[in-house]
């Protein structure tokens, strides 16, 4: 069992999970933004690999890929920064980013690399589900990899429950059709469709991710689903120099 699974089995709710980009601000800076996010009581985190054509995500996140490729940030080099960190914490973590970037690296490679440094989670949002059972699944399960799938409100209940069975870890619910880092907050029907998912009663705990910019909506997120995912608004503090732990006691006041 990796160790996102075993948070999520001595833990099911209130699940905060932070997304920042490899390299930004400084191309040094990824493996102490890990650690301050561990220390701030971050549940996991999500480091996302620089693309230059990241389509789903929102003018912020975009930024923060340009900046981070103009310091000279790679899949290559971020692997290489990951070295040694599991001395250091034990908190989940997971990958995010866009297919073209690990094939050119190599997906066997790939995999092994994230079990040789302490990944336990792989997000890619253009990976095809078919194309991942075909290819990729075995070298997932041989290296403890948890494949995470995306839904959206648009996505059929049968559809999620199928990509629900092909996840481990979590399944993450995309809360609109838009991309990152948009307006905060959820108008009704993102509720229905948070109340959808729980209905399905799916195999893997749920985070909810885009639009989650302040303790409201994260706690919003949290009564229906089992919590949920901050990028751009941490991007956002990252720029003004606001404290890893300034910010996620901001956002879960409680914690």
């Amino acid at each position: 069992m990796n160790r996102l699974e075993q948070l999520f089995q001595h833990k099911s709710k209130d699940i905060l999970s932070v997304f920042f980009t490899a390299g930004y601000p400084t191309f040094d800076g990824t493996r102490q933004t890990i650690l301050d996010l561990a220390a701030a009581g971050a549940d996991l985190v999500e480091v996302g690999i620089p693309f230059s054509d990241p389509l789903a995500d929102g003018p912020t996140i975009q930024a923060s890929s340009h900046v981070a490729l103009e310091n000279g940030m790679s899949l290559e080099k971020l692997l290489g920064q990951l070295e040694g960190i599991r001395t250091e914490t034990q908190m989940p973590l997971v990958l995010m980013g866009y297919l073209n970037p690990v094939l050119q690296f190599g997906i066997e490679r790939f995999c092994e690399r994230c079990a040789e440094v302490g990944v336990d989670g792989v997000i890619l949002p253009d990976l095809p589900l078919a194309f991942y059972q075909k290819n990729y699944e075995a070298l997932f399960v041989k290296h403890d990899l948890c494949p995470i799938f995306l839904v959206t409100p648009q996505t059929s209940d049968e559809r999620i429950r199928e990509l629900d069975e092909a996840s481990r870890g979590f399944l993450y619910a995309v809360s609109t059709a838009s991309t990152t880092g948009g307006a905060g907050g959820f108008n009704d029907s993102q509720v229905a469709y948070f109340q959808r998912i729980a209905k399905l009663k799916l195999k893997n705990p749920v985070l909810v991710g885009f639009g989650i910019s302040d303790s409201k909506a994260f706690a919003t997120v949290c009564q229906h689903l089992n919590g949920g995912v901050v990028g751009s608004a941490f991007i956002r503090a990252q720029e003004t120099g606001v404290q890893a732990l300034e910010f996620v006691k901001k956002l879960r006041p409680t914690a």
